[in-house]
This record gives structure tokens, C-alpha cells and sequence, in this order.
């Protein structure tokens, strides 16, 4: 085994662990594990950007699937290829099938105790505030100007107070993002796409290898 082959086997063990470990977090929802992922794979191991993050969570709640398979298969195939999906999505499956496995045998012996259920109670507020922090890092760089912020708001107040499905916000939004983006530059503002790299972003570390 070569060099080369060593560090892909590295990777490919490194995205094991990383997402075995988040594995857990999946537990009462995909988007509670956003903000987890993006301190592993962001702040710890810097193998992506800030907005490559925000990148996986548009494609990851766009596409049919889980939002926590989708990601894991989003980071693993971005660095290492087919193999690297493939891992990260059966790391961090296992431990989601173990709980659940746990939790239904468990089940029906526990379901009617007091301290359990208000166990699964806190559980539940504990979701719902990693849901807040990951919604609020996405759009403290997704929403850079009027145009973003009305999308946004429109969008929850669509969602909030109507039927409509949420795949026609999703067919939408690139519509009108493009719509906007052809306005921008015939009347000649700024047509940017994203905002400015912090400072301190850490360099990446991408594997140069495939196998």
C-alpha cells in the first residue's frame, strides 16, 4: 500500500469516527446535527468552508431522503469520492438503528413511566434549540440583502399560515434567486452570490487522492 492509498484509508477511517460519533445527534431530527457537522468538519478538522456547510444543508433538505443521511453522504463523497459517501452514511446510521432498536424493545415496558416520559420531554426542547442555532448560522450568510431577507420571510410565512408544499419553495427559490441575479447586473448593482470569507477561516485540508 502506497502513500496515497494510506491517506485515503486514513480519510475513509476519519470520516468513520467523525460521523459514528455524530451519529447520536440525529436523535429527534436531521437539522439538530447541523451545527454539530459543522464544528467537526469545519472548526476541528477543516475540510470545509463556512459556506460549504450552508451548501450541504440547501442540498441536503432539497433532495428526497433524510437530512442527516444526505449530509453525511454530502461531506463523504466531497472527500473521498463514492467510498467516502458511503461510509459516512452507514457511520451515521448505526448508531440511529441502535437507539431506535434499544428504544422500541424498551418501549412498551417504559412508556407509561413518569420519569421517562419527561425525560423524552427534554429531549424534545433540546432538538428544538439546535434547530434555532443551526437556522441562525445558515442565515446570518444566506440572507446578505433586501432581496434574500424578503425571499426568507415570505418563505415562512408561506409555510406558517398556508398549505402550500414546501417543494414548490424549493423549485422556486432558484427561479426567482436567478430572476433576481439577471435584474441585478442589467441594472448594474451588485450581483454577489455569497458574503466575504471571515479572516480566520482555516485552510483547507482536501485529500489530493482517489483511488
Amino acid at each position: 500500500m502506497n502513500v496515497k492509498q494510506k491517506k485515503y484509508t486514513y480519510m475513509l477511517l476519519e470520516l468513520f469516527v467523525v460521523f459514528f460519533k455524530l451519529g447520536p445527534s440525529t436523535f429527534g431530527g436531521g437539522y439538530a446535527l447541523i451545527t454539530a457537522i459543522e464544528r467537526e468538519v469545519v472548526d476541528k478538522k477543516a475540510w470545509m468552508k463556512q459556506n460549504e456547510v450552508e451548501n450541504m444543508v440547501s442540498v441536503a433538505g432539497s433532495i428526497p431522503g433524510g437530512v442527516a443521511v444526505n449530509s453525511a453522504a454530502y461531506v463523504g463523497y466531497r472527500l473521498a469520492g463514492i467510498i467516502g459517501a458511503v461510509i459516512a452514511v452507514i457511520a451515521i446510521t448505526l448508531p440511529t438503528f441502535a437507539i431506535v432498536f434499544i428504544l422500541n424493545s424498551l418501549g412498551i415496558m417504559f412508556q407509561d413511566v413518569p420519569k421517562v416520559e419527561a425525560a423524552l420531554k427534554g429531549v424534545h426542547a433540546a432538538v428544538v434549540a439546535l434547530i434555532i442555532v443551526a437556522a441562525l448560522k445558515v442565515g446570518r450568510t444566506s440572507i446578505m440583502d433586501a432581496s434574500t431577507m424578503v425571499m426568507a420571510g415570505l418563505c415562512v410565512f408561506l409555510l406558517l399560515f398556508t398549505s402550500i408544499q414546501s417543494l414548490y419553495l424549493i423549485i422556486g427559490g432558484p427561479i426567482i434567486g436567478m430572476t433576481i441575479i439577471s435584474i441585478k447586473r442589467v441594472l448594474g448593482y451588485s450581483d454577489k452570490t455569497e458574503k466575504e470569507e471571515r479572516n480566520n477561516q482555516p485552510d483547507l485540508n482536501y485529500p489530493e487522492y482517489y483511488i
